[in-house]
């Protein structure tokens, strides 16, 4: 049996739900995990549903028939298939320790996504990057060329055909224009616990404040630097006795477990926009499971 899921995001009323589960039963699928979030703020309706087709419909077939639905909600709405990776492109500088946490989590299938290529700045991590059979891009930045070497960014983007930009650990500031032709498609780890100590050395500023808890948070980049929606965040906790060096290797655990939470959401199709903020449903059962051991 095939697995998909389908995502719906439409004004609050009454019957959605209904709507939903009886096309579903309809179609011969059996739902076998389910999230749902009315705003009341808001006013909008969030749904995930993961299904099986038990006779067969296909996603071409099961779009076609549920616009039906859609159009009586004015539903915004897509089916997935839950055994397609999505295609990522990782953008990084000289700290490599999310980047070598990614191409861990994907060797071992613990992450449903194929890195499609590997973009830097620098030399530094084309070794690795190589020996992971993955292409390695260096597209040098400087504030001469920014606007081609953007340009060159997304020639390998869209040839690849990626779906996502990952900036991990990336520390070039993209353009407005980037960020808004990618807009819910650029994922951002910053080495801070948002919204304080934005910008440049968030880690200095913190052992300036003598923060008793340090942390990261992935977000999605908007033209208005370290605002984008928030995905997610953790922390640890840290003494008067740390140095900012300290702070700086504590911080990187949590930066690269953060930022693949937030992959793993995004390509489960689990993250939501709802305005300047996320809804973020609790992963199905099995989706963390890895293929491999190592």
């Amino acid at each position: 049996m095939t697995k998909y899921c389908l995502t719906v995001t439409c004004a609050t009323t009454r019957g959605i739900v209904a709507a939903i589960a009886t096309f579903l039963a309809e179609h011969g699928c059996n739902i076998t995990d389910s999230s749902q979030f009315d705003d009341v703020e808001t006013s909008r309706f969030f749904m995930r549903i993961s299904f099986e087709s038990q006779e067969g419909a296909d996603l071409a077939a099961l779009e076609a028939d549920f616009a039906a639905i859609a159009k009586t909600f004015s539903m915004q709405f897509a089916f997935h298939d839950e055994a397609e990776k999505m295609k990522v492109v990782i953008m990084v500088s000289r700290f490599g320790h999310c980047l070598n946490d990614l191409l861990y989590r994907v060797r071992i299938g613990a992450l449903p996504v194929e890195i499609v290529a590997v973009i830097s700045n620098h030399m530094d991590y084309q070794k690795a990057v190589v020996n992971s059979d993955i292409p390695f891009h260096c597209i040098r930045v400087t504030k001469e060329n920014k606007p081609q070497a953007e340009a060159a960014i997304m020639k390998v983007v869209e040839e690849a055909g990626a779906e996502l930009i990952v900036l991990a650990r990336y520390m070039q500031i993209l353009s407005d224009e980037m960020c808004q032709k990618m807009s819910g498609r650029i994922i951002n780890i910053h080495h801070s616990f948002l919204p304080s100590f934005k910008g440049a050395n968030p880690y200095k500023q913190a052992f300036a404040r003598g923060v008793k808890l340090i942390g990261a948070t992935s977000h999605y980049v908007t033209a208005d630097l370290d605002e984008g929606p928030i995905i997610e965040q953790d922390t640890v906790r840290i003494t008067h006795a740390q140095s900012p060096e300290d702070y700086v290797s504590l911080g990187r655990d949590v930066e690269s477990q953060v930022l693949a939470r937030a992959i793993h959401a995004h390509a489960n199709h689990r993250v939501f926009l709802n305005g300047n903020k996320t809804v973020v449903f609790q992963a199905s059962p099995g989706s963390y499971s890895s293929e491999k051991m190592g």
